[in-house]
Order: C-alpha cells, then structure tokens, then sequence
C-alpha cells in the first residue's frame, strides 16, 4: 500500500509509472510530473477504468474514500462511469437556463393562447398534473420521444387514455412552438403515432326521448335553489349554446325587444360572433331575469361576487339535485337534446349546425360564413322549438315540428 512519504518521494522518469495502492487503484506519475488516482475495474467483462482525482488536491484518503465509493457500486452491478456520466448529465440539466426547459417552454406558449378560458384552465392542468411533474425541467431540446412516452404512458397506467392522448398533443402543440422560436430540432411527438392506447370515444350525455325531455323540464320548473341558477336551467334548453357561453352571458349583448342575442367572436369557441334568435319563451325568462342581475353585467352572477359568472359547476349541480347523474344528463347536453330532436324533426341540418355553431367542414365555405345565415329559418326553428318544449312540458300529445317553407 502507499504512504504520502513513498508518493513525495517519488521522482518522474521518461516514462509514465504506477505507483499501486491495492485493489485496482493506483497513482499515475507522468513525465511530467502530474500526478492522477486511477482506477482500473471490470464490468460486465469489460475493462474500464475511473479517474478518481488529482494529486494533492485529492490526497490517498480521499483517493481511497473514493475507490470504497467505486467498488460499493460495482458490488451492486452499477458502472462507477456510467453513475458519474448520469450524475454530471443530471447537474447540467439543473443548471439548464430557466428559459429552456419544458415547463418555461410551454408556461410562455400557454399565455401566448387566445382561447376561452376553460379550455385555457384545461392545458395548464393537463401541464401541471401530469407533464411538468415528469418532463418540465428537462431541457426542451433534450426531450426525446422515449423520454415522452415514458411520461406519457404513466398517465396510461393511470386508466386516464383521455387524458395521455389529450397531454401528448399538448406537448407536440408546445414542441411545434418551440420549434419556431428555434429552441428545437424537431417534434418528438410525430414518432409517437400509434404509440398510446386509443382512448374510448365519450359523449355528452343527455336526455333526448320526447316523453323523458317533458319530465326534465318539469323538474326544472320544481327546482327550489337559487333563482338565477333556475333562469339558467330553464334558458339552456331554449337556446342550446355551450355551457361557457351561457354563464357568461352580459345583458349588453341582449336585444329582447328585437329577439336576438349577439355573442361576441371572442367568447365563441370558434372565435366568429354568433347570434341567437330568441323564441318569446326566452324573452320571457330573461325579462324575469332583468330586474335581479342588472342590465351591465353578467346574467348569471357568481353567488359571491358580481364582476364573475356563475361556475361552470353550477348547473351540473343543479341538475344533479334534480335527480339527474353525471350519465343522464349534462348542461352540455341541451344541446345534443337539441340537434337531435330537431334533424329527426326535419329541419335543415345546415341551420340546424349554423344554430350550434359548429366549424363549417369547408375552409373556403367558412371564410364567408357570417353568423346571420339562415337567420330567417333559425328564427322560425328558436320559436317552434320553443313551442315544442313547451308541448312535452305539458305532457300534450306533441307531433313532429318540420321545418316550414317561407
């Protein structure tokens, strides 16, 4: 074994020599004159072999601490190199610039949306549970598709299929920024086709059997909670817009003596302004409405503050207190109560889709689509569809509305 006397003694020759401590380490004296611990191991039959320091920076103590160190990796099958290689890797990504990692990536591209505000409150979930936990402090560049997959497939494990396929367009939607802004190569997402177990396809439920349509109105009629909440239920059925767009209404978009309801483009999903023709029944439920929420500010208030709609909870909840489960029947599903009853009746699927807002399926057809087409058909269908609900309230014999001719 050495002793710091034998190492000083020691005088460097032509030639490099190995002054042995024992069980593979060893001071290796160059020409010169630097001195450096090695140490020599195998691994899975393999010669390798590990710097351990510099002498005397690294005295034969440290050196020795530092070959126990080694060794107890060996004894549990781990490459000292390969360990240090990781370990080196691993400092170098906590001193990534804050500016190149996933999360910073993706928390600039977030603000950079211009998107309704649930649909925003859902990326930064999917985000914050399920990618930054696994993936935000990886810098971006170095994100490959397997380092993806692996996080992406934890979700898998959770059961959540809807969710893994939703974070994975997320994270390619963050990549393909990324890739503008020139902080990538490439979209490690587009190697990932196929590689995610499809998730189930989901509808929103709901209530469209005429006689089952008549006993949900009725149990609108009984419900005994807040009456703003009520003016909401009893307006969804009747003018069938998303549920965001119903509790954020403002009375300044209301014509009630003209019938219409404007709904501004940046609140609409599809960013067009869209209107609403309203049947006398919701005129009459909103001028119910009037004297309670003001003519300013929203229709349908938070209990706890005026400057914020109601929550889009509330009339879930509500219906939830009806009787109605989660897969009865959802504030979405006035409008799949709508659309199908109303094609089933007849009425043109154009202004039918028109109504609802959907993205037309031709671009070029969509350029020119303005939100008062087939205003005069949808005016007629908002009143007869209105009667109609009003004909299975009553539980009255009720025949089908086709749409009439002008």
């Amino acid at each position: 074994m050495l002793t710091d006397t034998a190492i000083r003694k020691t005088k460097p020759s032509a030639t490099p020599l190995k002054l042995s401590d024992g069980q593979g380490m060893y001071l290796l004296v160059k020409p010169d004159g630097g001195r450096y611990w090695r140490l020599d191991y195998r691994h899975n039959g393999k010669r390798k072999t590990l710097a351990l320091g510099v002498y005397p920076e690294v005295s034969l103590a440290d050196a020795r601490e530092r070959r126990a160190s080694a060794r107890k990796l060996l004894a549990n099958d781990i490459d000292p190199c390969a360990a240090r290689k990781e370990s080196k890797q691993a400092q170098l990504k906590a001193t990534a610039p804050p500016t190149d990692t996933f999360e910073a990536v993706a928390r600039t591209w977030m603000a950079r949306q211009d998107v309704a505000e649930v649909t925003a409150n859902k990326n930064r979930w999917i985000m914050e549970t399920f990618l930054f936990p696994e993936i935000g402090s990886h810098p971006i560049a170095e994100i490959t598709p397997r380092i993806l997959l692996d996080a992406l497939r934890k979700i898998e494990d959770m059961g959540k299929l809807d969710t893994a396929s939703r974070a994975k367009i997320k994270a390619g939607q963050v990549f393909r920024y990324a890739l503008l802004e020139g902080k990538v190569e490439n979209d490690p997402t587009a190697s990932l086709r196929g590689a995610l177990k499809p998730p189930k396809p989901k509808h929103h439920s709901a209530v469209t059997d005429p006689s089952r349509i008549g006993e949900l109105l009725r149990a609108i009629d009984g419900f005994s909670g807040q009456f703003v909440t009520l003016a909401a239920l009893k307006l969804a059925p009747l003018v069938f817009v998303r549920p965001g767009e119903l509790r954020k209404a403002r009375w300044p978009e209301f014509d009630l003596d003209g019938a219409i309801w404007r709904i501004p483009g940046e609140r609409m999903k599809m960013k067009a302004p869209h209107v609403v023709p309203l049947s006398m029944q919701a005129v009459a439920v909103l001028r119910e409405l009037l004297p309670l929420t003001g003519t300013d500010g929203y229709l349908f208030p938070s209990v706890r503050t005026s400057t914020r709609p109601m929550s889009e909870n509330t009339v879930n909840a509500a219906l939830r207190r009806l009787g109605y489960s989660k897969d009865e029947m959802t504030g979405h599903g006035f409008r799949s109560m709508a659309a199908s009853r109303l094609n089933e009746m007849g009425w043109n699927a154009d202004a039918i889709e028109r109504q609802l807002a959907h993205a037309e399926s031709n671009k070029v057809r969509a350029a020119y689509t303005h939100a008062a087409q087939y205003l005069e058909e949808r005016t007629r269908m908002m009143q007869a569809w209105a009667d109609y609900l009003d004909g299975l309230r009553n539980g009255a014999t009720v025949i089908s509305i086709r749409r009439k001719t002008a």
